[in-house]
């Protein structure tokens, strides 16, 4: 390489890095230091954002659940913006305790998800309505479908837009077979086990009646608790919550009309019901908002230099997340 060319990439790669670090500076100079790391507690990683100014000392708090409910940590210091099972529910937990907070609403925009995270929220929500006394309500986003559903279920008001997708009561378990595929190319598996069934829903055979007689065994009774759940909550027959619950979506104006869903509305129309409903006119509404750490910030600067890239590696890690098949309460299109 000639002396004019090394000069052009040392010039071109100078651009680069000048470029980085311009979008950097320009990251610190435009953040909200003020709000961006204030947290009222040292050991929470949320603060309280005031939406709505109120006279007396209530609040309403709402909190906001987005995306596929499992409980994933993200691996990487880029992916910042996935689902928080711990957070959301640490927040919950804080709503519940915390004496100025006389209701809480659930802005709920999920296709469900693992049936354990589910019924951890479940139960944390029926912990606060007994052991607290405090008012929950659902307001349904685009979809809060199966596991946004079961979730719902115990709340004491459910509000959807017409539109919302709700409903897919059910669990489903599903994954890829390639025993096909591999026969076709040649490809041998060697595989060891202990035992007849260690290798169940392998990618790799093809399922045998026995296995599939036992996860139906496994799938059916979750889906008899995701029935008690909406039966206890929703005061529906078990006969009529499984003519309901077979698999199918509602509209928000659907659900409403077989008494899944109380009230039709947006967040804001949930917020006036339940001032309305429990006195709580003069309330001011909060919301609790993930807070972040230095490396949180930091990370997230970088994703908005990296753009798709970052969206890559955030498959990837889903990916390696879910390599073995499980139970979900999961409404997939």
């Amino acid at each position: 390489m000639n002396q004019k060319r090394w000069i052009a990439l040392v010039v071109a790669a100078g651009l680069f890095l000048t470029s980085i670090a311009f979008q950097f500076f320009s990251s610190v100079a435009t953040a909200d230091f003020e709000n961006l790391f204030k947290f009222e507690d040292p050991s929470q990683n949320f603060g309280e954002k005031v939406v709505e100014n109120g006279s007396g000392n209530s609040k309403i708090a709402v909190l906001h659940l987005n995306g596929v409910i499992q409980d994933t940590t993200p691996s990487s210091l880029i992916n910042t913006s996935s689902y928080n099972h711990k957070r959301f529910l640490d927040m919950l937990e804080h709503a519940g305790e915390d004496r100025q907070v006389d209701g809480i609403i659930l802005r709920v925009n999920t296709p469900g998800g693992g049936v354990v995270e589910s019924a951890e929220i479940h139960d944390k929500i029926l912990e606060i309505q007994e052991e607290h006394e405090k008012p929950i309500y659902i307001s349904m986003g685009n979809t809060a479908a199966s596991g946004g559903y079961y979730i719902a279920a115990p709340a004491n008001k459910i509000v959807a837009h017409q539109a919302t997708l709700t409903g897919s009561i059910g669990v489903i378990m599903e994954s890829f077979n390639f025993a096909e595929f591999a026969d076709e190319h040649g490809i041998d598996f060697n595989t060891i086990k202990s035992g007849e069934y260690k290798d169940i829903m392998s990618m790799s055979r093809e399922m045998t009646d026995g296995e599939r007689e036992i996860l139906q065994t496994m799938i059916d009774d979750m889906y008899a608790e995701f029935v008690n759940v909406i039966v206890n909550g929703r005061e529906l027959s078990e006969e009529r919550v499984r003519e309901l619950g077979d698999g199918r979506i509602y509209t928000g104006a659907q659900a409403q009309e077989v008494d899944l869903v109380d009230e039709l509305g947006s967040l804001d129309d949930t917020i006036e019901m339940m001032k309305e409903d429990h006195e709580l006119a003069n309330a001011q509404v909060i919301e609790y908002e993930a807070g972040l750490n230095f490396n949180q910030w930091i990370g997230g600067t970088v994703q908005s230099m990296l753009g798709t890239e970052s969206d890559l590696i955030g498959i990837k890690d889903l990916l390696r997340e879910n390599n073995a098949p499980r139970a979900m309460y999961l409404y997939s299109q």
